[in-house]
């Protein structure tokens, strides 16, 4: 379905800015006054990675007048295989400030704001208010939900793209226009449920086969021109060189996302300065490297994922039984009393389903109980241990 122009033109383009765009101002659809939207967009990209990289070059050649864009991240040497806004001369330094000189290089009148930081709850809606349209190039789940939850409270425009090893997706998601990501998967998956790019690779040319047709969207939406992927979510396999599209409706049955609370779970488990109950991995190692006098790891993983790396000693409740039981099995498992002066350590694979088995637990434990989130889970207590020179 086509949709209207998301942006009103602005002002009329001075003769520098005519000859810069002249390919533009000859397409159909396009044209002059296409070209004075795009100057007056304003766009939020959501990470200068993968495929922030290519999709904030080519939104700058467009044209866009202004963009703000947000990573928390640095320049790494292992980045530049497929982020290739950013340099060998950038590395150690901050992506967004990076993405912000790499602009300037090529177009000294696109207005970029550089924010080194995290999209979260407390700044995400009033993010998406300053923006016309957000475009999600994200590599994690909670930072994609809160895109759309905070797309969907503040009825702005996402366009939203992932890539893993040789696949990547894309699609558009528009309040009131379409559905959204949890109409097509409704519940936001466990962190760990699908590798990393430095655990499963990432094919370095798909991104910006990716971040390029995000930034196609971008331009389409804020011109009003073609078919935007709304209701459709495009899917691109490198290895055979195949597009194909699953076309998705509005679930009429999903509950509207009226605030953040339920994502911002998840946010806390990404946050740098983490959670307030957090106990770091190299802590519990140490401890337990001594005795473990005073600690209880309750695991909430799967059974399969214990067969593959466990703490010594840990307990197995998965996390179904505590969001649906509280803390009648952990005291099935511990039994009376149990609790009494002890750090009560919850641990998963990265420190996410365990944050949410300990905002279940917080209504129903004992009056006292210390709560711990293992930071970073089994990845991160794995990596304590070989530091300690020590097996699990």
């Amino acid at each position: 379905m086509s949709a209207p122009a998301l942006v009103d033109p602005g002002p009329s383009l001075a003769p520098h800015r005519a000859a810069r765009f002249a390919r533009h101002l000859t397409l159909p659809g396009v044209g002059e006054l296409g070209q004075r939207r795009l100057g007056a967009a304003r766009v939020l990209v959501i990470g200068a990675g993968g495929l922030g990289a290519p999709a904030i070059q080519y939104l700058a050649a467009a044209g866009v007048g202004r963009m703000t864009v947000i990573d928390d991240d640095v320049v790494e040497l292992s980045n530049l295989q497929r982020q290739v806004l950013h340099t060998e001369g950038d590395l150690g330094r901050a992506k967004a400030e990076s993405a912000r000189s790499a602009v300037g290089l090529r177009d000294t009148e696109v207005e970029v704001t550089a924010l080194v930081g995290r999209v979260d709850p407390s700044n995400a809606l009033e993010l998406f208010r300053q923006h016309d349209l957000v475009l999600d190039g994200s590599d994690n789940f909670a930072t994609r939900y809160l895109a759309n939850d905070a797309a969907e409270l503040t009825a702005t425009p996402v366009v939203w793209g992932s890539v893993h090893q040789f696949s990547g997706h894309v699609s558009v998601f528009w309040p009131g226009r379409g559905p959204m990501l949890r109409d097509l998967f409704p519940e936001i998956p466990d962190a760990d449920s699908i590798e990393s790019c430095a655990e499963g690779g990432v094919f370095g040319v798909l991104c910006g086969v990716v971040g390029s047709a995000m930034a196609a969207e971008a331009l389409k939406l804020i011109c009003g021109i073609g078919e935007p992927l709304l209701g459709r979510l495009a899917r691109y396999d490198a290895l055979s060189a195949r597009w194909d599209e699953l076309r998705f409706a509005a679930d009429p049955d999903r509950r509207p996302v009226t605030d953040l609370e339920e994502v911002a779970v998840a946010c806390r488990a990404l946050s740098p300065r983490g959670r307030a109950d957090d106990i770091s991995a190299g802590e519990v190692a140490a401890r337990l490297a001594h005795g473990g006098a005073g600690l209880v790891i309750i695991d909430v993983r799967t059974a399969a994922e214990r067969e593959v790396a466990a703490i010594h000693g840990s307990m197995h409740v998965p996390l179904d039984r505590i969001l649906t039981g509280g803390w009648a099995p952990i005291a099935e498992e511990l039994g009376e009393g149990a609790v009494d002066g002890r750090d009560i350590v919850v641990a998963c694979q990265a420190g996410i389903r365990s944050a949410r088995a300990i905002d279940a637990l917080a209504a129903s434990a004992p009056t006292g109980t210390a709560l711990r989130n293992l930071a970073g889970g089994m990845d991160a207590y794995l990596a304590a241990t070989r530091s300690l020179g020590r097996g699990q």
